[in-house]
């Protein structure tokens, strides 16, 4: 529970803030182009901090980085709803994502330490929950706090529940025994952090403007790879590395980045495609299409916890197969079914399948590469999973904007598609009646490459493994007291 609550933060903060971007513009009387930095400083600083958080974790201890951790946001939410600029505002949001980025892989790391491999798999399914609710729950949660309350209090609702996790934390969590001799990779950070931020930005920029010959895009985006490329170069020789890439040697480890990697570029991408069908096509507000979205995290919450126990039981690898063939088959009835006057049921339907086949894949596979690591190898195990996440859902959100924008132009000719997403957005009412069809279309078309980026997944899934773990949390070797 203690996890759960610092998970929820972070994860509902992103989405929460979101919604309420158009707002925050007129509040503070700026430009789109400034206050979208309140998002993306958020995204950038955790990308910065996440990489240093393995290190950490042995440094300091795994309850205490998480009680920093968790300290850092509630600070930086409580500055953030006191903002009198947009400035302000953005200094404030880079504070909250110092703190943000630590909380997932230091709770991930206090779970599956405590659990042990023979229990990843249900330890997995509980911090999933938050994972999947957080982009439901989100949307509907900031339309109501920025409609009928204040856009003050999408900052301030964190503080309780920050409050009541520290509270929580340091009574429940057992102490941990720092390293003080655990050096920290210097060279490593200085490429990796850069590195991620850069092509992080690079990427969010060029799915933005649906454009990714700018050079600013071009120039972050390849700057960024480059200096990944030689942090996992670095990463290969040091004799301590930041993250130890050489974790990628096991065969489930491998098999489980290849897997995520895959799936959360597809799945994340398709995500992004519905709530901008429901608000462009079907003219639903932000709020509304929360709404829409919901029977995913329903479906999702039904079969997490069974995934999480058949994990445990049976292996991961059969898991997520299943799982696999559930979320390939319902992306793929977006194929089939999305129309401009498509039944909100059958969609929400749709959704709620591919929510069953969403709990029974990302955390199983998440559990597939930690099950096998000891004690001491978790931290960054899962300070790895944690940035293959997040560049791989920047990746398949960049790639489904440009292909959407680019489907858009193909559908509806070089007048109102020819600046994608964003022209297509501003055509007068009288002549979008007469566009809705060909730019559903154009969402439905795009859903195909979802589905081809999702069948590739399940090469690396065969080889995860089929077997129950061994051993119990007994086996791991702990920490003395």
């Amino acid at each position: 529970m203690v996890v759960v609550l610092g998970a929820i933060m972070s994860i509902l903060d992103v989405t929460v803030v979101n919604v309420a971007i158009n707002h925050l513009s007129s509040a503070f009387n700026a430009p789109l182009s400034t206050i979208q930095w309140v998002a993306t400083g958020y995204t950038l600083a955790l990308a910065t901090v996440i990489p240093v958080t393995g290190w950490a974790s042995a440094r300091f201890g795994t309850k205490r980085l998480y009680m920093i951790s968790i300290a850092l946001f509630v600070l930086g939410s409580a500055l953030a709803g006191m903002a009198w600029s947009a400035e302000s505002l953005i200094a404030f949001r880079v504070l909250q994502g110092l703190g943000g980025g630590m909380i997932m892989p230091a709770g991930m790391t206090i779970l599956t330490q405590k659990a042990g491999p023979s229990r990843v798999g249900q330890v997995m399914s509980v911090v999933g929950i938050p994972m999947l609710l957080g982009p439901i729950c989100g949307p509907i949660l900031g339309g109501w706090l920025v409609d009928d309350v204040s856009w003050r209090w999408i900052f301030f609702i964190n503080l309780p529940i920050g409050v009541v996790a520290l509270f929580l934390a340091a009574r429940i969590l057992e102490r941990d025994t720092p390293r003080p001799g655990e050096r920290l990779d210097l060279l490593g950070l200085v490429l990796l952090s850069p590195g991620l931020a850069s092509l992080i930005y690079g990427l969010a920029k060029g799915a933005q403007d649906s454009d990714f010959g700018k050079p600013e895009v071009l120039i972050t985006t390849v700057a960024g790879a480059v200096l990944v490329v030689l942090f996992a170069i670095r990463a290969l020789t040091a004799r301590v590395p930041l993250i130890d890439l050489r974790l990628v040697k096991r065969r489930s480890v491998a098999a489980a980045a290849g897997t995520m990697v895959l799936f959360m570029c597809a799945f994340m991408g398709a995500m992004l495609l519905l709530p901008l069908y429901y608000q462009v096509v079907r003219h639903e507000s932000a709020f509304s299409s929360g709404l829409l979205l919901a029977p995913q995290g329903i479906g999702a919450m039904f079969t997490m916890p069974v995934g999480g126990k058949l994990t445990d039981r049976i292996g991961p690898g059969r898991v997520v197969l299943i799982g696999l063939v559930v979320v390939v088959g319902s992306v793929a009835g977006f194929t089939a079914v999305l129309q401009a006057d498509t039944s909100y049921w059958v969609l929400g339907g749709v959704l709620f399948v591919m929510g069953l086949g969403m709990g029974m894949t990302m955390m199983p596979t998440m559990a597939a590469a930690i099950q096998t690591l000891s004690h001491d190898e978790v931290p960054k195990a899962s300070t790895m999973l944690n940035i293959i996440q997040q560049v791989s859902a920047s990746i398949g959100t960049a790639l489904m904007s440009v292909l959407l924008a680019h489907n858009l132009t193909a559908k509806l000719g070089g007048g109102a598609g020819g600046g994608g997403l964003s022209a297509a957005a501003k055509v007068p009412p009288q002549i979008m009646q007469k566009i809705v069809g060909p730019m559903a279309d154009a969402f439905q078309s795009t859903y195909w490459w979802a589905v081809g980026l999702l069948a590739l997944a399940f090469i690396p899934a065969l080889f995860l493994p089929r077997r129950k773990p061994t051993g119990d949390s007994s086996d791991m070797p702990m920490p003395m007291h």
